[in-house]
């Protein structure tokens, strides 16, 4: 099962390699252990051909509860500066976004927070890592809309916590993302790409793309019960100044 998980998660990288070919990173996340990051500016195809790759997919294993995965087209921060390349990590949060933010300089000019690279994806972060009272599985979820209502774009955020590796944020703003529950794995598979998850896994992936305008918690633990539905759910809200352009995230939830 192990094996076929993460040949998953590698070939859901390479398909939406055609989404960005700048850069790519993974981050891994397991209970009671540091979360391993891993990027670098080049393509999927050249990624995974690493030794570093081959053995971080050596190291998920029962104690993984979530992989994030990213392939980058930028719109502001040269990938050749690894800290503008995703996933991005403030504090114990880490996430990848797809999308484009606006207003990231008027942000981060205003939360007086720390900025290690010039992408604008950055902001997400230290948003949810230095104006939330805690890990975003356990504060009030109106808290985190406030906060990610200060955005003007178009994007799609995944984020895990290290104080709660179960714990997995989804953000979608009218950026293309679909789920698949997949009940022998008892995980989720996110992807850019629905056409992916349907060829992949066949006639049982309907049309399963996730509700825009909305915040999603979902629970590892919870899978075996709840499946591709989220633990806790709160309406993003009015927003305005949209723009965008895409990279892409595919990701794999995992049972603990």
């Amino acid at each position: 099962m192990w094996a076929e998980i993460r040949q998953s998660f590698t070939d859901n990288l390479l398909f939406n390699e055609e989404r960005g070919r700048e850069a790519t990173g993974v981050a891994v996340l397991k209970r009671n252990e540091p979360t391993a990051v891993f990027k670098l500016p080049i393509s999927a195809s050249e990624f995974v051909k690493r030794p570093f790759y081959t053995n971080l997919l050596h190291h998920i294993n029962a104690e993984t509860t979530l992989i994030l995965g990213h392939t980058r087209l930028p719109t502001k921060g040269n990938p050749a500066k690894n800290s503008n390349n995703h996933p991005i990590q403030a504090g114990d949060v880490i996430g990848v976004h797809n999308g484009h933010i606006s207003n990231d300089e008027l942000l981060f000019a205003n939360c007086h927070c720390e900025r290690e690279g010039e992408v604008d994806s950055e902001i997400i972060f230290r948003l949810l890592w230095h104006e939330l009272d805690g890990p975003f599985g356990d504060v009030d979820l109106t808290a985190v809309k406030s906060n990610l209502q200060k955005l003007e774009g178009k994007f799609v955020v995944l984020a895990g916590d290290q104080r709660q590796p179960n714990k997995l944020l989804v953000v979608k703003r009218k950026n293309p993302l679909s789920l698949h529950y997949h009940p022998e794995w008892k995980a989720l598979i996110f992807s850019s790409r629905y056409i992916f998850l349907r060829k992949t896994f066949g006639r049982v992936v309907l049309k399963e793309n996730l509700v825009s305008d909305k915040i999603f918690i979902f629970d590892a633990e919870k899978l075996p019960q709840l499946g591709s539905q989220a633990m806790r759910m709160i309406a993003l809200g009015r927003f305005v100044n949209n723009f965008g352009v895409s990279s892409s995230p595919p990701t794999l939830t995992l049972p603990l």
